[in-house]
């Protein structure tokens, strides 16, 4: 049997047909014959995912998306199945979260759990809703968000109340207190000026001042040396002071102060002459005769000189009595 060429190009053509239709599905991850590791991921919304997007675990692919199909004819929930490129162990309880990139292609990514148990063929992962970058600004802006319309509506009580206050007597009289304002102004610059004559007339002053200031310097550098030497003459005194025996001289002291103690309570007593000199009211009354008798023996040989020396010739005997109480004169 011959075979025409016609029938061998067509069957060429078919061969390299089918091969090209494989080998673009293999491209995409579709194989006809469905072998190798395969999971699943049940989701509300694969947000843009596609055939053959990869599949990360910490960032390492450990596969592709092989197929997606809706679950159900209301499209509730799409499975999404997963290749995994080796047999890897993963947790039962892990997560499987589709991440969004504005700028490529999504992809998924599995978060390991912690359950001992893992995956087999055929399992399906748990899933979870991802926040997108858009998504975490609005959280972070939602706060924001509702503080400035706090703020706003804040600033329109504000505004009210400003309205209500400014009405037409509250203008008039702002407007009285800024031409107040406007006169105080002018007398504070009338001030600064009388003030500013008044301190240049005091400049002359106040350069002598610091004339006399810088004389007085200058007399304390010359005499820088004299004291200098006053100084150390204090110094030298004071190291003299600290090199006294102080305390021989307290002691001293007090001793000295012990003993004239002893003599005061020795004349307060009636002990020794002076002490009975100072305490005896009898011997001070007989004292005190004593010198009065003594004054008037004095005043009577004042006054009678003949009755004791009797020198005259021709003179008479003084016969009077004697003096009994000392003259007024004499007692003063």
């Amino acid at each position: 049997m011959t075979v025409s060429n016609e029938t061998k190009v067509g069957a060429l053509t078919a061969i390299a047909i089918t091969l090209l239709i494989l080998s673009f599905n293999f491209l995409k991850g579709k194989t006809l014959l469905k072998t190798g590791n395969y999971i699943y991921a049940k989701y509300t919304d694969t947000k843009g995912i596609k055939i053959s997007n990869p599949v990360f675990v910490k960032g390492f692919q450990v596969g592709a998306v092989a197929d997606i199909e809706n679950a159900d004819p209301n499209l509730q929930s799409i499975i999404v199945s997963i290749k995994l490129t080796d047999a890897y162990n993963i947790p039962v309880n892990s997560v499987a979260v589709i991440n969004e990139n504005p700028l490529g292609t999504p992809s998924i990514e599995i978060k390991l759990g912690d359950n001992k148990a893992f995956l087999q063929q055929g399992d399906t992962l748990l899933t979870a809703e991802s926040k997108g970058i858009l998504s975490g600004v609005m959280d972070k802006l939602g706060p924001v968000t509702q503080q400035l319309e706090k703020t706003i509506a804040t600033l329109d009580t504000v505004l009210k109340n400003l309205n209500t206050v400014f009405d037409p007597q509250t203008k008039n009289n702002l407007q009285s207190v800024i031409a107040n304002v406007n006169k105080t102004t002018e007398s504070l610059v009338v001030s600064s000026a009388s003030l500013q004559q008044m301190l240049n007339q005091q400049t002359g002053s106040i350069a002598q001042s610091m004339n006399n200031v810088n004389k007085f310097t200058k007399n304390l550098s010359e005499n820088n040396e004299r004291i200098n030497q006053s100084i150390n003459n204090v110094t030298k005194a004071t190291e003299n002071f600290s090199k006294a025996d102080l305390v021989g001289s307290v002691d001293q002291l007090k001793t000295a102060i012990g003993n004239l103690n002893a003599l005061v309570a020795k004349i307060n007593s009636d002990e020794g002459s002076l002490g009975k000199l100072i305490n005896d009211k009898a011997l001070y009354n007989n004292l005190n005769n004593t010198i009065r008798s003594a004054n008037i023996l004095v005043d009577d040989l004042r006054i009678h000189p003949k009755r004791y020396v009797n020198i005259s010739v021709f003179g008479k005997k003084d016969k009077t009595g004697p003096l009994m109480a000392p003259i007024a004169d004499s007692i003063k």
